[in-house]
């Protein structure tokens, strides 16, 4: 980073030049946002695909540089009420600041169950208690790390809330073109100067409140958002050697933090590396069989790419006709009494069995206001417009098509597919 007066300017291989304030600046040079230096964007994908190792830290500022952009486009346009800028001060900082209180590698943990872990959006509270981060906020006033907090969570009133948390917000524009350049494949490409140039700020039809919309000549790029979206969920988060990798850490932290030599806080605040090194510490002191598995069998594998193996790959198509119990999405105690009765019956010690069926419901979430051409606004919800757009019309398919169920295992076995079937699906109800 170089300075500019008080700010500084960031060479970006993605956005080029990205110009932080001087409030940027501060949050930035905090402990708080340098350990997002060491937290993976995309968690253990690197495993997969080698360029992907860019950081929670690279994403948070491109997004808001984007932030600051559709900002400066939006004031530019006008045309709105003075107190629809009311907040407007805070929307940057919070669009840096919305990955503040990620896990280390990332959204993997967030697959466990609460009694584990929490979101990390609720976790960010830690941080924002922070001298540090709150000394760098401090020339926002004293409120300001509160209401930047709401607006991470999606919890605020101020009209330009949209930019940072919901449909339109600039944080899904960064994150696929960020991964697809560093995964080095061609499904995340997004029209982002379309989108940015389409936002609006219209009022909603039923309450009058003003909002961030898209205007109707830009809904196309909004499409090959929620298409570029669902490609790299199918392709690269949903792979499934990035998937055997994230079940294996997952059972690692889960084993670690049941077993005692974990505590759940722990689990906010280590980087990557920091966190897998001390379960690796305090496994090697400890006498239990948990213990012993974490430290001989299962952190080796994660370090040493001996990821586990598919037993079982079941389709859209191979599951036709079956429900998939809702559990099975889900690291509940009955997935596991599954998973460790799977264990025994292919020799294999517990926890050495991962069922795997991810979920992502909201993958084609659409809840934005669109400004069509004759100046009227209606609400664009789940399920698209006809002949606008089309694309969320189609999307349980595309969503049912990307999940695959699949049943890895540490060590190289078979399952058949009607034992495991019996086990957690049932028919499906027709008619």
């Amino acid at each position: 980073m170089s300075p500019t007066g008080h700010g500084k300017l960031v060479r970006d291989p993605l956005w080029n030049t990205i110009r932080l304030d001087a409030t940027a600046v501060r949050i930035v040079d905090t402990a708080e946002f340098q350990r997002l230096r060491y937290i993976r964007q995309l968690g253990l994908a690197h495993l997969v695909y080698p360029g992907a190792t860019h950081t929670r830290f690279d994403h948070a500022l491109g997004v808001y540089h984007l932030t600051s952009t559709a900002l400066r486009q939006l004031r530019e346009r006008g045309g709105v009420p003075p107190d629809v800028w009311e907040g407007e001060e805070l929307i940057p900082y919070a669009a840096l600041l919305h990955d503040i209180g990620h896990y280390a590698f990332s959204h993997a943990l967030e697959e466990l169950e609460s009694e584990v872990r929490e979101d990390h959006e609720h976790a960010s509270r830690r941080f924002f208690a922070s001298p540090a981060l709150r000394d760098a906020l401090a020339p926002l006033g004293l409120t300001a790390p509160d209401r930047i907090l709401e607006l991470i969570r999606g919890d605020s009133g101020i009209a330009l809330r949209g930019l940072v948390s919901g449909s339109l917000d600039l944080d899904k524009m960064e994150y696929l073109r960020r991964d697809a350049r560093f995964c080095g494949v061609p499904y995340g490409e997004v029209d982002v100067d379309r989108l940015l140039q389409g936002l609006v700020l219209v009022p909603d039809p039923e309450t009058g409140a003003y909002e961030v919309g898209v205007h109707e000549k830009a809904v196309a790029a909004l499409e090959s958002l929620l298409f570029a979206k669902y490609q790299m969920f199918r392709n690269v988060y949903w792979h499934h050697g990035v998937r055997a990798a994230t079940a294996l850490y997952k059972r690692i932290v889960e084993d670690a933090v049941n077993a005692g030599l974990l505590d759940a806080a722990e689990l906010i605040g280590p980087t990557d590396e920091e966190l897998l090194y001390e379960i690796g510490r305090r496994a090697l002191d400890d006498d239990s069989d948990v213990a012993e598995r974490l430290a001989t069998r299962w952190l080796p594998a994660l370090r040493h790419r001996r990821l586990p193996k598919r037993a079982i790959e079941l389709t859209a198509a191979d599951l036709r006709g079956r429900t998939v119990e809702d559990w099975v999405a889900s690291d509940s105690p009955w997935k596991r009494v599954v998973e460790d009765e799977l264990s025994a019956e292919v020799g294999l010690e517990p926890g050495e069995v991962m069922i795997d069926f991810p979920a992502k419901r909201a993958m084609f979430q659409l809840h934005a206001l669109v400004e069509r051409r004759d100046g009227s606004v209606f609400r664009l919800g789940a399920e698209g417009m006809p002949g606008l757009v089309d694309l969320p019309r189609v999307a349980r398919e595309l969503y049912t098509t990307a999940r695959v169920l699949r049943v890895f295992t540490l060590e190289r076995r078979t399952i058949e597919p009607d034992a495991l079937m019996e086990r957690i699906t049932r028919p499906a109800v027709t008619g």
